[in-house]
């Protein structure tokens, strides 16, 4: 017998019957019978989610995609292997219908609800491999957004597949040492055929997922000015009829802080065989439908990588003892552990908010004001489930002790891949700015505020006036500030004002479900506790000292 001591590990159950609170929410907002359909797959994802692929999640931490550009005999190839992990999630992602299940309609407006609650599950264990799907689903919107009927029926049985022989992803390339977020800068030109097809020459700096079989990218027709609005949105695949890449030449991997096992690439377009997707230019504008759902990915897997991180954390709690007793026992501890748990609760509801949304859209069961709340809470729901799920993941770390930061317990890459959330489809900032520009703002407010009155309706005051005031000083703020660059200062403290009171009323109304059920003291005790957090981030222009401190 060792006279050393060893530390147990944090054990994870079934990520969908341990989720106490995933499986309340379900239980509330699906039919009966559409959450008896779905559960079995649930259970199984969760299953999959804490054994096999978690398992080999940490047995394959070394391994990195890896490019080959040559063969043997001097051959340009561009090839990419792939990790062992991604191979093997790829059929599972096609099998389970991550992408095929809201295209398949086949619960109506609850499709979204069931295909993000298979993805929250999926996503935590998967390195990520939610990225190429993310992308794909964008694509596969976009397109049948844009009406191209030869690209639909091209691409779209493909996009949709659940046969992993038969699928594709997609790839999404918008981004250029010009600029990410501001994309109308883009140099990549576009060059009309003979054929009606057009070739494409530019270089692309960080491109996700570049061994999809297809992509959506950005270029300017030769004759068109410059800006986003003169830009065009293209069509291409990966690889032409004798296999060889489309004139496209992969220059290398990027070295990034976190989602390595993500093949991210720059990549030359030296004539690249395009289609032009819905005209020659609008380019920006036809990419909106396309952000519109991989926001709504980025906001899901905050919000699964938060959950993830409270399960290690409350596990390994349950396994480590110091001073005399668990650290579940301690209660100092508990509190770390319950101020995570509420982040996680709020930032999941205003997700799957914007996923109910999405699916009402889709399934033609919207109203214009449910149009407008679906615009404004897009970018709010995006930038703050990413800065919640790395406030959440890096006290779970903590929460480790020394622990966490050893690599090999496969704790430091969680927070590493849970960084990227707040970069990818828009920073904090531009999605703040994108708010405050919209043109249909007050319709957006105006819905916002029927929202929050619906959710707050028979709540006590204690609970229910915090997330009024905070809404309507919000609002206040946004009137008084005439001025652009008052506006720009405040325009980030606007959007989590607004997020976060709204994540308080949906707390609330949970709360409120819950206790008609008689099973309500947890969610009464989150929407309490996260009342009690600051609100109202709104200061007034010129009262932040900014320009005193930069000078």
């Amino acid at each position: 017998m060792s006279e050393f001591f060893t530390q147990s590990p944090p054990r994870l159950g079934n990520q969908y019957t341990d989720d106490a609170f995933l499986r309340e929410y379900l239980r509330r907002v699906l039919p009966p019978e559409v959450l008896r359909d779905v559960e079995p797959q649930l259970v199984e994802l969760g299953a999959l989610a804490s054994a096999e692929l978690y398992a080999l999640q940490l047995q394959d931490r070394l391994n990195e995609p890896r490019l080959v550009q040559w063969d043997a005999w001097g051959n340009r190839v561009d090839q990419i292997e792939l990790t062992p992990l991604w191979q093997r999630v790829a059929p599972l992602a096609a099998q389970h219908g991550l992408i095929a299940i809201p295209y398949e309609q086949r619960h109506g407006r609850h499709s979204r609800i069931h295909q993000f609650a298979a993805v929250y599950l999926f996503h935590p264990s998967s390195d990520v491999y939610t990225c190429p799907l993310a992308m794909t689903d964008g694509a596969a919107r976009t397109l049948l957004s844009a009406g191209n009927r030869a690209l639909i029926e091209r691409a779209l049985p493909r996009l949709t597949n659940r046969d992993p022989a038969q699928a594709w992803t997609s790839g999404q390339w918008m981004t250029e040492t010009t600029g990410g977020s501001d994309v109308g800068t883009s140099m990549t030109r576009a060059v009309a055929a003979a054929d009606g097809k057009w070739r494409l020459y530019g270089k692309k700096w960080f491109t996700s997922a570049v061994t999809s079989q297809m992509a959506l990218t950005l270029a300017r027709p030769e004759g068109n000015g410059p800006g986003g609005n003169q830009l065009a949105l293209f069509y291409l695949e990966m690889r032409v009829a004798d296999g060889t890449l489309n004139g496209i030449r992969v220059e290398r991997l990027k070295d990034k802080l976190g989602t390595r096992k993500v093949p991210t690439a720059e990549l030359l377009l030296e004539g690249t065989l395009a289609d032009a997707v819905n005209g020659t230019n609008n380019g920006t504008r036809n990419i909106e439908p396309m952000l519109r759902i991989t926001r709504a990915w980025n906001s899901v897997t905050a919000t699964a990588f938060m959950r993830r991180a409270v399960a290690l954390a409350r596990a390994y709690a349950r396994e480590r003892q110091a001073f005399g007793a668990r650290l579940e026992a301690l209660p100092l501890h508990r509190e770390t552990l319950a101020d995570m748990e509420v982040e996680t609760r709020a930032a999941t509801l205003l997700a799957f908010e914007l996923v109910e949304l999405i699916g009402r859209d889709e399934a033609r069961a919207i109203d214009d004001e449910g149009r407008a709340l679906l615009r404004l809470i897009t970018p709010i729901t995006k930038l703050l489930t990413a800065k919640q799920a790395i406030a959440v993941v890096s006290e779970a770390i903590e929460a480790f002790g020394g622990a966490g930061y050893v690599e090999d317990t496969g704790l430091p890459v969680l927070l590493r891949d849970t960084h990227v959330l707040s970069i990818w489809e828009g920073t904090t900032n531009v999605l703040a700015l994108d708010l405050l520009l919209r043109a249909d703002l007050a319709n957006g407010l105006s819905a916002l505020r029927n929202r929050v009155r619906a959710a707050l309706r028979g709540a006590p005051a204690e609970l229910a006036d915090p997330a009024a005031a905070a809404i309507e000083r919000a609002a206040e703020w946004l009137k008084a500030s005439a001025d652009p660059r008052a506006l720009q200062v405040g325009a980030r403290r606007f959007a989590v004002t607004i997020g976060r009171a709204l994540e308080l009323a949906l707390l609330i109304e949970h709360a409120g479900a819950a206790a008609k059920r008689g099973d309500g003291a947890a969610a009464i005790a989150a929407a309490r506790r996260f009342a009690r957090a600051p609100l109202d981030l709104v200061v007034e222009a010129g009262s932040n000292g900014a320009d005193e401190l930069l000078a």
